[in-house]
């Protein structure tokens, strides 16, 4: 449990660096880190909305990630497979994994600081276009050498789905707060954990 929290830890420094040295170098003076990536509380007008948006962006997300998994790509080959058949007794360390290790480290980078950045030069759409794609296509980078061209291509168009709606959500929905989009992240990757602790 102790290696899951520092291995979370440590994956979320990491995540940070890039965005914590460009605000040192231009934003210092005028905002804080954490409001200047978004993470803070989100502003929300209408809560019965917002949990809808959630609830919706949460399907969006499971319903494509695990078709492409049941029909083109080897459970094995995924990071959730270090908790196969672990059951209750991975709940905490797959806690840590879908909260700090994978949800919050790639809502930093890609939503707080690549997304937000890219606002700053094009519109709302191009920018959260830029950064969904690039979303995917880290993701089809990591199993580039396991899956065929076509499985590749599926992978990068579902993970950057995910990465255009979460980006919409905090957006449009949570006035620019990451926190919305960290906690669907990190329950879709909690849902993906749990299939594999209990060999569903």
């Amino acid at each position: 449990m102790m290696n899951s929290l520092i291995s979370a830890i440590l994956q979320v420094m990491l995540f940070s660096v890039i965005p914590f040295i460009w605000w040192l170098c231009t934003a210092r003076k005028k905002q804080p880190f954490l409001t200047w990536i978004g993470l803070q509380k989100p502003i929300i007008v209408h809560k019965g909305r917002y949990a809808m948006y959630i609830v919706l962006s949460t399907f969006t997300m499971l319903i494509p990630s695990f078709a492409l998994v049941f029909f083109y790509i080897d459970r094995s080959l995924l990071a959730a497979n270090q908790f196969a058949g672990l059951g209750a007794a991975a709940v905490i360390p797959a806690l840590f994994y879908a909260i700090i290790q994978t949800g919050l480290s790639e809502e930093l980078l890609f939503r707080g600081f690549l997304l937000k950045r890219l606002m700053k030069i094009f519109d709302f759409q191009v920018a959260n276009l830029l950064q969904s794609i690039v979303f995917g296509c880290v993701h089809g980078a990591m199993l580039w050498s396991v899956l065929p061209l076509h499985v590749i291509l599926l992978v990068v168009l579902t993970t950057a789905l995910a990465g255009y709606v979460m980006g919409w959500v905090n957006e449009r929905i949570a006035g620019g707060s990451i926190v919305t989009s960290w906690s669907i992240h990190s329950i879709v990757n909690f849902i993906a954990a749990c299939l594999y602790m209990f060999k569903f």
